[in-house]
């Protein structure tokens, strides 16, 4: 297995993690798999993906809340119909409500509220 190989097999685990109506950042990934300035790399391991993978790529946008270009997922409004699907809202601007759909693939124990589980 070479060095891409086993940095896309990474992205891929941490992908197929995000849970159903969530989404998380390429930068967010990249700093999860331990290579924090990684996050175009990430992108190039998602555009390679399979389509039948299984694995939910769709969940992954920018990390301003913005979706990919209209090229992935098989055309424009592609990701954000599968993300709506699963229930993720949107802002008045087209992008993710990130407050309320952001996934973080690193556990963080020191940010969560006293007596949150």
């Amino acid at each position: 297995m070479t060095n891409e190989d086993d940095f896309r097999a990474l992205v891929y685990a941490v992908v197929a993690r995000i849970p159903e109506g969530k989404v998380t950042t390429y930068g967010l990934i990249a700093e999860a798999i331990g290579q924090p300035r990684a996050a175009r790399e990430v992108g190039r391991a998602l555009a390679v993906l399979p389509d039948d993978s299984g694995i939910p790529a769709h969940r992954v946008i920018g990390r301003d809340g913005k979706l990919v270009g209209g090229w992935a997922f098989g055309g424009e409004n592609v990701q954000r119909a599968m993300l709506e699907a699963e229930g993720v809202g949107f802002l008045p601007d087209g992008r993710v409500d990130m407050a309320h759909h952001l996934y973080d693939p690193i556990d963080r124990p020191q940010l969560r509220l006293f007596g949150e589980d």
